[in-house]
């Protein structure tokens, strides 16, 4: 007759309380408050990290479409002659067929903003390029501002 007790035992039994409830509600605000921030902070350093090596493949692509053209592409034709021969003066002799890049597409900034490039770049820099970060905007601070392919 053991099966009797166990099934009355279990049948008493009709959830949890209300003070049981809030405990474990208010643990998990804790702990949502004290990591939450932690989480987010990374994410936004992770975002910089991945803007930089990007800056750094198309420096790259940008460099070899020099050493097989003898010239950056001009502002007009943009970071797009790295993947398509460009048909604008002044039109590239040696352009590589496969393009500068593995992706048939230009990337764009993990804040799905496109990189900016200009050329001449300011200064002695043959070029700029750059993403404006999570404003879109020229300047801002922390994580709004500017990363520039000559940041270091």
């Amino acid at each position: 007759m053991n099966y009797v007790n166990d099934f009355q035992s279990v049948k008493k039994q009709h959830g949890f309380s209300l003070i049981e409830v809030l405990v474990v509600v208010v643990i998990m605000g804790m702990l949502i408050g004290l990591i939450g921030p932690n989480v987010l902070g990374q994410v936004d350093r992770a975002r910089v990290t991945t803007a930089k090596a990007d800056l750094a493949t198309l420096s790259q692509a940008l460099d070899m479409y020099k050493l097989d053209n003898h010239f950056y592409p001009t502002t007009d034709q943009g970071l797009e002659a790295l993947v398509q021969k460009p048909q604008s003066s002044p039109v590239p002799r040696n352009w590589n067929p496969s393009g500068y890049l593995k992706a048939t597409e230009l990337p764009l900034d993990p804040w799905d903003g496109e990189y900016v490039y200009l050329s001449p770049g300011e200064g002695i820099q043959p070029y700029e390029l750059m993403s404006l970060g999570a404003d879109a905007r020229i300047g801002g601070d922390s994580y709004s501002s500017d990363i520039s392919s000559w940041d270091r």
